[in-house]
């Protein structure tokens, strides 16, 4: 069906709804995520372990990126350097799939801490959680082709298992453009959150401590009394 007496170039619209409509719109949720988080106090609830979102970190323990952000970034700064072939298909496939299983847990932690998930921030998720499947499906509609190779294992295609830069690179200002756009909107507030948790962590530890040698001083002097009090009862 076409929409327009004009000829459309399908490819060169698909890749700027991308780069200028679904990349941009992935910022929006996240930001309005990051506000709800810091509404309902993450760092005094759940802490780092949702912040981070990591199946080896301890609880309150800060110092990595959150996994979430890893599972899309990676597969958007590949896909911004590298042609898309079987490879990189199964690249994208993979953190859109690790992405949405990680979505999941990130609900359950959350609900199980003491913050407050209100159901406004769960449709912020819907967002987050379709935004993947809505660029990795046009992708995969734009390189059907690929599409096909990766199916067949990529036979016949010498290129089909390494990454292949692009024919058509974007530009410095473009690539430039984007990586502050996901720094200011992206690393720069989760990264504030996540100092947040941490630097709130360090407070509870300090405070655990000084009660647990607050509790042993007491002991402590209880014993001592006993000890008096039995020395004088033997006198």
């Amino acid at each position: 069906m076409s929409a327009t007496s004009h000829s459309v170039d399908v490819a060169e619209v698909t890749t700027r709804y991308l780069l200028y409509g679904l990349l941009p719109s992935w910022f929006v949720p996240g930001l309005a995520d990051w506000m709800m988080h810091r509404r309902t106090r993450i760092e005094e609830t759940a802490g780092t372990k949702e912040s981070l979102i990591l199946s080896h970190c301890l609880k309150d323990v800060g110092g990595a990126p959150t996994l979430m952000m890893a599972e899309v970034g990676v597969p958007i700064a590949l896909t911004l350097r590298y042609e898309i072939n079987p490879l990189l298909l199964s690249v994208q496939l993979a953190g859109t799939a690790v992405h949405e299983a990680t979505a999941l847990w990130d609900v359950r932690t959350a609900v199980k801490s003491d913050r407050e998930v209100k159901p406004v921030e769960q449709h912020i998720h819907s967002f987050l959680e379709s935004l993947p499947f809505g660029a990795l499906t046009a992708l995969m509609c734009l390189h059907h082709d690929q599409v096909k190779s990766l199916l067949r294992g990529g036979r016949s295609d010498p290129d089909a298992w390494r990454f292949v830069p692009r024919r058509r690179p974007l530009s410095p200002g473009c690539l430039a453009g984007i990586g502050v756009a996901i720094g200011t909107c992206v690393l720069l507030p989760y990264g504030e959150e996540l100092l947040r948790c941490a630097r709130a962590g360090r407070g509870r530890r300090r405070a655990e401590k000084a009660a647990e040698k607050a509790a042993e001083k007491k002991a402590q002097m209880k014993a001592q009394m006993k000890a008096q009090m039995k020395a004088e009862k033997g006198d």
